[in-house]
């Protein structure tokens, strides 16, 4: 067998082996946003707890950790909860059964206290509300090594002599613990020995730096005077959101089923290799979901299939060239590589005003607009290593080997061919 031809045969196998081993089980990890899975959206805005308060770009994000975590305690599959502009809040959970109860959870703020053992009973435990969230620096809590190795967390406090009266009471007791809480989760109990008249509180204790940064991140976190007020919900239901699902894919697939059978009816033996580029390209794809761990929505769908239309577009492109070139009665050999340099700077071009137009999406819009942007862009670039530089490596291959002399398997007729 030609080597060339065998080169051809072994690329077209592997590629095979690999879509049709892999393909089922990365399609089982693509993840289905709201609209397609069920659930809802919040939008939230968020205001200072305190008057004079002030919202800052890391309060936000401290908020929106603070969103998922609860989210993730109600049994939600991975929220997608993210900050938007100077003061919102954007929540977006699928799969859920009980949508009062997650709203009515998430719409609390995160509550901060230090408790002690100070007048309460054996069986009561920290019973005493020391001191709360607003009595500490919005983000006051930061992390340092000690000589010794360890790390340890600092926390500014507003007002010294207040601290230092509680940890004085605290001191004289038996059980001398200050124990952290967080909404009612305890996360640590440091022992106060003596009073302590300072403005920053330290906590010390066998901390790895992952651990320190852990506990500051949510002492942050609760240490913030936001309260969240809803300006926007959009509810999907599960069986709606199953339908559109259903809907979508049938029109997609039937889209593309059309487009296979296309390009070989109009294009012979390149529009078959450009029908087999677009299966790689939607596996490569689907790699990309997986890798970026993206979130599949309706307007993500649009953009997969939108990608689909473009990757055949550039096929087209390459196609009509070498077209031209056999027309000029060139060598199969010579229209290849005419047609496919001169295809080359068109589709760049149309692809990379595509890029621009996705960029300013993603930077400008919100929600599903960025997602539609995300996969439009991937989907781009999937294109330009499968159906351009893949797709032409194969022809190349296919006559190089002398397997494609004729004009007739590009679909250009003799009587079309014009003498030199």
């Amino acid at each position: 067998m030609n080597r060339r031809l065998l080169y051809f045969v072994l690329i077209v196998v592997v590629s095979i082996a690999a879509v049709g081993a892999t393909s089922p089980w990365f399609v089982k990890q693509v993840k289905l946003g709201l609209d397609l899975k069920g659930g809802f959206e919040i939008l939230y805005e968020a205001k200072p707890l305190v008057e004079g308060g002030k919202i800052t770009q890391d309060a936000l994000r401290q908020t929106a950790k603070s969103l998922e975590r609860r989210a993730n305690e109600t049994g939600v599959a991975e929220p997608e909860i993210t900050p938007e502009g100077s003061n919102r809040i954007r929540a977006k959970i699928a799969g859920v059964t009980d949508e009062a109860k997650v709203r009515d959870i998430l719409k609390k703020p995160a509550e901060l206290t230090f408790r002690s053992a100070r007048d309460c009973s054996e069986d009561a435990g920290y019973c005493k509300v020391e001191l709360t969230g607003i009595d500490f620096v919005e983000g006051g809590a930061s992390i340092h090594q000690t000589q010794l190795g360890g790390w340890e967390i600092a926390i500014k406090l507003k007002d010294s002599k207040k601290f230092g009266e509680v940890t004085r009471e605290i001191a004289k007791l038996q059980k001398n613990q200050l124990a952290i809480f967080l909404d009612e989760e305890m996360i640590s109990y440091p022992n106060v020995d003596r009073e302590i008249p300072s403005s920053e509180a330290v906590i010390s204790g066998s901390f790895t730096r992952d651990e320190a940064k852990n506990l500051a991140d949510t002492i942050n976190l609760g240490a913030l005077p936001l309260k969240l007020t809803e300006k926007y919900t959009q509810s999907v239901g599960a069986t709606l959101g199953q339908m559109s699902l259903e809907k979508t894919l049938f029109a997609g697939g039937l889209g593309t089923i059309l487009v296979l059978l296309f390009m070989p009816l109009f294009y012979r033996v390149p529009g078959l290799i450009a029908s087999f580029s677009i299966i790689v390209y939607i596996w490569v794809l689907l790699i990309g979901f997986y890798l970026i761990n993206a979130t599949l929505t309706l307007p993500g769908i649009a953009a997969f299939i939108l990608g689909i239309g473009m990757a055949v577009d550039a096929n087209i492109i390459t196609f009509e060239r070498i077209q031209e070139e056999l027309r000029s009665g060139k060598s199969v050999l010579s229209s290849l590589k005419a047609g496919s340099k001169n295809s080359f700077r068109s589709i760049i071009d149309a692809n990379l005003t595509t890029v621009i137009a996705g960029l300013v999406l993603f930077f400008i819009g919100t929600g599903s607009v960025k997602g539609f942007a995300v996969i439009l862009i991937l989907s781009i670039i999937v294109s330009i290593l499968t159906n351009v530089l893949y797709s032409r490596l194969l022809l190349y291959l296919l006559i190089r080997s002398n397997f494609l002399k004729k004009p007739a398997y590009f679909g250009v007729k003799e009587s079309e061919i014009r003498e030199l």
